[in-house]
């Protein structure tokens, strides 16, 4: 049939997307600049649709780009599935999702439902500083976090700008409200560092929210992790803890969202550049449809993020366009 596709065109077409960046996808790929941008071309002539819009300064994908984005990873990844299964090659990925209970769980648990043939391995690294040197030695696959910045060797996208909340031990006097402003904070010994989510890079953002603020937080104590570990601590200290809104339920606290402002905080998913695997590409749809679904990229103009994302709050901030 002359409206064939072949499977190389949409390889090309999607590691482009990724990249969004003709010399950078040419160099992952090893093919040549101009072949590459020959086979987007083709790959446009039979679909019948402009995928990418180029400038001389930058590469976007189009509607039509984003959709067929989307699909290319799904047939990619039954492409690549079915050939595994038919050699008898292991199909796992290990994927750091930094604590139970957070979104890269559900991102992760959208992606084994939809490529249950392949095995994923989860691990907990306490964030991405803590395993992108694992990533880099091929001892995990993929990670999340923050990552500000280009990597040799790793790509990232974004996952979710996820709001931050506060967990207040159940009787405190801010637990009675139905939102937090951040000024009240002052003078709480609000806490950064307890929960599965306090990461490096957490804390990193979350100091910058704080400074302007005059709010200064409890930092004399080591990291706290899991639910009992973070039940006892708020009991302990009777003080708030900034949290995100995936915090798992503690007992004897509450958790209210942060106000005034609207706080987020930029979940990434990091791989390795060379990494070609089914169960990667059901990560990224997995990412795309709950992104569609829960609106997890879209939040209010005025909402607060940390530098460097705050100057990047484009779709493809991270190098790949979120869905339609």
């Amino acid at each position: 049939m002359p409206d064939d596709v072949e499977i190389r065109l949409l390889r090309h077409f999607v590691v482009v997307a990724e990249e969004l960046h003709f010399s950078r996808a040419a160099q992952r790929l090893f093919v040549a600049q101009q072949a590459l941008s020959r086979d987007v071309r083709r790959l446009e002539d039979r679909m019948g649709a402009r995928l990418l819009e180029r400038t001389t300064r930058r590469v976007t994908l189009t509607p039509a780009g984003r959709l067929l984005l989307s699909r290319a990873r799904e047939i990619l990844g039954l492409y690549d599935s079915t050939l595994l299964e038919l050699r008898g090659e292991p199909q796992s990925l290990t994927v750091d999702v930094v604590g139970p209970g957070l979104t890269p769980t559900l991102v992760l648990a959208e992606a084994r439902r939809r490529a249950p043939e392949v095995e994923f391995f989860a691990r907990f690294h306490t964030g991405a500083e803590a395993a992108v040197p694992l990533l880099l030695a091929e001892k995990v696959d993929v990670t999340f976090g923050r990552v500000p910045g280009r990597l040799d060797g790793v790509r990232q996208r974004a996952v979710r700008h996820e709001p931050i909340a506060v967990l207040l031990p159940e009787r405190h006097p801010l637990a009675q409200t139905d939102a937090v402003p951040l000024e009240a904070l002052r003078g709480t010994g609000v806490c950064i560092r307890a929960g599965n989510h306090a990461t490096p890079g957490w804390e990193h953002a979350v100091l910058q929210l704080l400074a302007p603020f005059g709010v200064d937080p409890a930092l004399a104590h080591p990291h706290v992790q899991g639910v009992d570990e973070l039940a006892q601590h708020i009991h302990d200290r009777n003080a708030p803890i900034l949290t995100m809104t995936t915090q798992p339920a503690v007992p004897g606290a509450v958790l209210r969202p942060l106000m005034e402002p609207v706080a987020v905080f930029p979940w990434a998913m990091i791989w390795r550049a060379d990494t070609d695997h089914p169960g990667l590409r059901a990560l990224h749809g997995a990412a795309d449809e709950l992104a569609a679904a829960h609106l997890w990229l879209t939040v209010p103009r005025e909402a607060w993020f940390p530098e460097p994302e705050a100057g990047l709050r484009s779709p493809g901030a991270f190098g790949i366009s979120p869905a339609p």
